[in-house]
């Protein structure tokens, strides 16, 4: 297909979709003419609609085929759950999503709250803020491959006079300090904590925005209060700041958690999930389109839909709780 095909392919959906706009808008204003109560299913229908057939029909069929073997031919029940808390290999996987979803929330939500509150009405806040906020600009394709040049490591003999110049940035300061480079996405299973600190690097931006509005709408009455009491800053950190921001903190947590059960590309991109740096996600796409396992990859997109249930559970229960304060 073309360039022309598929523009052409573009404007043919795009009548298609306003043809059906309109249709819709003309049936209602029809019905609000002849006196017609119930016009507001005529939106909600087709939004309910491509909600069963684009998530509950295939969400459905998933859970199905993780009850098949890998060819989708044979029922075998539970097998592909036991495999997948039973391999070794999975295991790992696993473990290393754990540790996504335990490092990289709390440690980019603190750096992004220390840094708002370090820059708090600082001189050059905007400017200081900004710096911390542009890897959000970056997809998470674009920082994988920043940060495979970063840990990139090159042949290193120590015997030798004129050993290779390291492209990576992190093995030539190593080089000039008088140490032997790292080969940083090889070596296990400290390869994954670094894979961690880009996600790291891309999030403490975003907490810092959030965290940094929700400090400064703390009222400035209470802070007032407080140093008059004889507060000093940590005190004053740890009763006023934390409990007001509260909820934001887990609005903040919570979402980083979500993007971290979810991690595919820095994985994908950095070291394709070998040396023991899958994830349940990476695996999934793996299993999937690679192994052709597609029973066991159906499984571990079950287990990943299942794991981000409770965390979107309590971010909801979270938020409901402030809005009745």
């Amino acid at each position: 297909m073309n360039v022309a095909d598929k523009l052409l392919v573009m404007v043919a959906a795009l009548l298609i979709f306003a043809v059906i706009i309109g249709l819709v808008l003309f049936v209602v204003a029809l019905l609000e003419k002849r006196g017609a109560r119930s016009v507001g299913w005529f939106f909600v229908g087709p939004t309910v609609l491509l909600l069963v057939v684009g998530l509950a029909y295939p969400a459905v069929r998933t859970v199905v085929r993780s009850l098949y073997n890998a060819a989708g031919t044979a029922f075998i029940g539970i097998s592909n759950y036991t495999t997948i808390f039973t391999s070794g290999d999975m295991l790992v996987v696993l473990r290393n999503t754990v540790l996504w979803v335990v490092i990289a929330p709390f440690v980019a939500t603190a750096v992004g709250l220390l840094y708002a509150l370090v820059v708090d009405g600082a001189r050059g806040e905007a400017a200081a803020k900004s710096l911390i906020f542009l890897p959000m600009a970056i997809s998470f394709v674009g920082a994988g491959i920043i940060w495979k040049f970063m840990y990139e490591y090159k042949y290193f003999d120590p015997t030798l006079a004129n050993n290779p110049r390291q492209i990576g940035l992190l093995n030539q300061v190593l080089v000039w300090l008088g140490l032997p480079p790292q080969q940083f996405l090889l070596n296990q299973p400290w390869n994954n904590m670094f894979l961690i600190m880009v996600m790291i690097w891309i999030q403490a931006g975003f907490a810092m925005t959030i965290l940094s509005a929700a400090i400064k709408a703390i009222p400035l009455e209470t802070t007032e209060a407080a140093r008059l009491d004889g507060v000093n800053a940590v005190q004053l950190f740890r009763f006023i700041t934390v409990p007001s921001i509260r909820p934001t903190l887990v609005v903040v947590l919570t979402t980083i958690a979500i993007g971290c059960l979810k991690v595919f590309d820095i994985v994908r991109t950095m070291t394709g999930g070998l040396y023991g740096t899958s994830v349940v996600a990476n695996e999934f796409y793996t299993q999937s389109f690679t192994a052709g396992n597609q029973g066991l990859g159906a499984a571990l997109a079950v287990i990943l839909f299942v794991l981000v249930i409770p965390i979107i559970v309590y971010n909801i229960r979270q938020l409901r709780r402030a809005e009745a304060r």
